[in-house]
């Protein structure tokens, strides 16, 4: 048996064939894993557990939850993207929250498993942003809104984030060696 480790899928209705893909890998791969690991930006954004309510998310708690129920273990940690994860996720996934960082005992060999995000840290913005977002009062406020105004508000999000990234030096969006 393997352990998996898998990020990034960015899993959003707008890419159905991505979505697909996923769903074959639990199939295929995964429900043969010791574990599997999800190591954030499982989806493109997460505005809080309650869009499990929504068509677009039920399918993929559904596969998560028949993996969990069949044995295999599956770990999930919070990425820039879908940070607000919860305990009804953990509830109806069958997935188990871990913490960004966090260090696993891999067949005898410390592990140590992070998004990554944080070692970005000439992204001056970004950094600022994720500290902003990760306030327990933003998040509040936040999940405090109504489910479309949050979709909007992420959506909103998303696009600036590609016009900033567009105006970026590469480097600066990537991890900066003195942080590793």
């Amino acid at each position: 048996m393997t352990t998996l480790f898998i990020s990034d899928l960015h899993l959003t209705a707008e890419r159905p064939a991505i979505n697909e893909l996923f769903f074959d890998f639990l199939v295929r791969e995964a429900r043969h894993a010791r574990a599997l690991y999800i190591l954030g930006d499982f989806f493109e954004y997460w505005i809080g557990d309650d869009a499990l309510d929504q068509a677009e998310y039920r399918p993929i708690a559904q596969a998560l939850r028949a993996l969990a129920t069949a044995g295999t273990p599956i770990y999930i940690m919070r990425g820039n993207r879908d940070f607000l994860f919860g305990s009804r996720f953990e509830r109806d996934t069958g997935c188990r929250l871990i913490e960004d960082p966090t260090v696993i005992d891999l067949y005898g060999t410390p592990v140590l498993l992070m998004h990554g995000d944080t070692l970005c840290t000439d992204d001056i913005d970004y950094l600022a942003f994720r500290k902003m977002t990760r306030a327990q009062t933003w998040q509040r406020e936040f999940l405090a809104k109504p489910i479309d105004e949050r979709d909007a508000i992420a959506r909103g999000h998303r696009e600036l984030s590609k016009q900033s990234t567009a105006q970026k030096a590469p480097e600066i969006m990537d991890v900066t060696q003195a942080a590793v």
